[in-house]
């Protein structure tokens, strides 16, 4: 041996050994004794036969030598004493070994009283999880397969509508794409149900499943004030977020008194997690306890009671933002017509701080116009037709700003109108959707116009974008289309599919309208792809076309129907 002698090599050697006299040490008990003692007998024998050096070295030298080599350690012997003095000490120290104390057996799994699953979905399943292949987002991805990745999440929306329960065998690759996908852990931890919650207790990796429940166990039934009051007062900041939302869910008025018993002995971030919780089932009752709110001692405490007080629009707050706001909005006649007049705020006084009203505003921005839109935001919609004349709420949107207001007062509309659900404003705010963005009544932002659509009916969603898009292409509409239901039927998914159509025969630029194509694999539904059969040929490339645009229009084509044949494919397996 020279210096390049390494651990490996004193790891293989010693191995070897230690196999060759542990041979029989399994045969029984007494036989494993015995075989225990003469190695150690024959390891101090031998301790004392070889070099002095080597044999006296310990465990540690022993291992630095071996990684050092013996021609810089010269005190532990030649090589092959080296590896007799290890394979000694090996025997010596497994021999020496005492057995560990055996752990309690785990508790069984909850039972888990779903139907399992079709056998045909469950093979479908695993492919699901066991599929790496790029997120149909990506830009430019080629072939016709489809990207079973992301269906994984409408399989188990599915899954969880028919009420089926998952196999055993699939649920740590079910844990690990949750792990690795946030996007998918609501889902999945519903479809896992209570065995994934106290699977998840053996894996370190799983213990996100473990946030939203009490070590694992399902939470107390909602109506159990005992169990309820108990975990509430002793269980984790996690446990105590969810069991206030199941509460709330269940019994507004219970989950309300559940958090004003501690609500003065909560630390400030908590405080704000809990009264977000709020939202759901918010009413008139919550008013008292939001405007004790409205005097804590965090600024996002106050904020955000001011925000849910403002959704309301019989609130104090909200006839005290009415005021506020009427007095810089005005009707203004002395024109050739109606004209909207605006005077924003000189000072952000305390009481317009103490009801929410940050006085200072982000940068590039100007105090008075910030002031404004807080304002205007936080009013009830229900009272400017009583300040404007009398209008409704189309003719009001349809009023001119004067000096250049117009911008900032419709974006404090639109807030307005998704903070307290108003359809009619909506409506107003949207415009029609033929008109071309920036022009006409209304707002043309489309970040803002994504979320009044979330406030309409769905089918009403799903016109007003259909007809969108066939006015103004894809191209714009991209934001629009994430806030439609999926599935796309009837008139949307004919007005994405013509659109596409039109942009191959245009010769567009066919990598432009990949994130749209990827919406539409999983948005699409399926029985629109017979209408998509005549698209997957390759067309002729046209003279001043994009170089192998058709190869990629025809390819794109072909994975959209793939996509929906198998998306149909699952529907059926799980028996939708």
């Amino acid at each position: 041996m020279t210096s390049t002698t390494t651990i490996s090599d004193v790891d293989t050697d010693t191995a070897d050994t230690a196999d060759a006299h542990g041979t029989d040490a399994h045969a029984t008990d007494a036989h494993a004794a015995d075989a225990h003692a003469a190695n150690a007998h024959a390891a101090d024998a031998h301790a004392g036969t070889g070099d002095a050096d080597a044999g006296s070295c310990s465990w540690d030298e022993l291992v630095t030598a071996a990684l050092l080599g013996t021609d810089r350690r010269p005190a532990t012997g030649a090589p092959e004493e080296l590896l007799g003095a290890a394979a000694r000490q090996t025997v010596r120290r497994r021999a020496g070994l005492l057995p560990a104390t055996a752990a309690g057996r785990p508790t069984p799994a909850p039972p888990d009283g779903r139907p399992a699953l079709p056998d045909a979905a469950r093979r479908r399943l695993a492919l699901l999880l066991a599929d790496r292949s790029a997120p149909a987002h990506a830009g430019g991805r080629r072939g016709t397969a489809p990207d079973l990745g992301e269906l994984l999440p409408q399989w188990l929306a599915i899954a969880n509508e028919r009420g089926l329960r998952p196999p055993a065998a699939l649920m740590p690759a079910l844990l690990d794409a949750a792990r690795a996908r946030t996007d998918l852990r609501p889902q999945a931890l519903a479809f896992a149900g209570p065995y994934g919650l106290w699977l998840a207790r053996f894996n370190p990796e799983w213990r996100f499943a473990l946030r939203g429940a009490s070590g694992g166990a399902a939470l107390p039934d909602p109506g159990d004030t005992g169990a309820v009051q108990l975990l509430w007062e002793e269980g984790l900041f996690a446990e105590r977020v969810t069991l206030l939302a199941a509460v709330r869910a269940h019994d507004p008025e219970a989950g309300r008194v559940l958090l004003a018993g501690t609500w003065t002995t909560e630390r400030a971030e908590d405080r704000l997690m809990f009264l977000d919780s709020l939202r759901g089932g918010l009413s008139a009752s919550d008013e008292p306890f939001l405007e004790r709110a409205l005097a804590d001692r965090s600024r996002n405490v106050r904020a955000t009671a001011a925000e849910l007080l403002s959704a309301l629009p019989g609130s104090a707050l909200a006839g005290r933002m009415a005021r506020r706001a009427a007095s810089c909005v005005s009707l203004d006649r002395t024109g050739d017509g109606a004209a909207i007049s605006v005077e924003a705020p000189h000072e952000c006084d305390a009481d317009m701080q103490r009801d929410g009203i940050a006085p200072r505003p982000p940068a590039g921005r100007g105090e008075r116009s910030w002031w404004l839109g807080q304002l205007v935001e936080c009013a009830p919609l229900d009272s400017w037709p009583a300040r404007l004349g009398g209008r409704a709420a189309d003719a009001i949107v349809a009023l001119p700003v004067a000096d250049d207001w117009g911008a900032e007062l419709h974006a404090a509309w639109c807030r307005a109108a998704v903070r307290q659900g108003n359809a009619e404003w909506s409506r107003a705010l949207l415009g029609a959707p033929s008109a071309p963005p920036g022009e006409g009544a209304g707002t043309g932002s489309l970040a803002e116009r994504a979320k009044l659509l979330s406030v309409l009916p769905r089918d009403e969603r799903a016109d007003w974008v259909a007809r969108f898009i066939s006015a103004h292409g894809l191209s714009e509409a991209f934001q629009l289309l994430g806030g439609c239901v999926v599935p796309w039927a009837g008139a949307l998914g004919r007005a994405v599919v013509d659109a596409l159509e039109i942009a191959r025969d245009a010769g567009s630029y066919p990598w432009s309208f990949s994130g749209v194509m990827g919406l539409a694999e999983r948005c699409l539904d399926p029985s629109e792809s017979p209408r998509l059969e005549a698209l997957t040929a390759t067309p002729p490339e046209e003279e001043g076309a994009s170089p192998g645009a058709g190869g990629y229009w025809a390819e794109a084509f072909q994975r959209l129907v793939a996509t929906l044949s198998l998306r149909a494919a699952m529907r059926r397996e799980l028996g939708a």
